[in-house]
């Protein structure tokens, strides 16, 4: 009797995964955004960071002469 209860027949079976509708990408806009404002950042401080900045010559003379008249 336990061998007429089973069906042997094959059935089709459909898996359904779901992908969570797009949502969970505001964390790769963080990162973007958060790389952006690095980089601007580094270029309006490359000067003080020496990162290739106009260079500043300072001349220093040895010698500085100086007259004093006593009266």
């Amino acid at each position: 009797m336990a061998d007429n209860d089973r069906d042997d027949t094959d059935h089709e079976r459909t898996t359904v995964v779901e992908t969570g509708g797009g949502g969970g990408g505001g964390g790769v806009i963080a990162v973007v955004v958060l790389i952006i404002i690095v980089l601007v950042l580094l270029y309006i401080f490359r000067g003080q960071l020496g990162l290739g900045g106009k260079s500043t010559n300072i001349n220093i003379p040895n010698s500085i002469d100086v007259n004093v008249n006593h009266s």
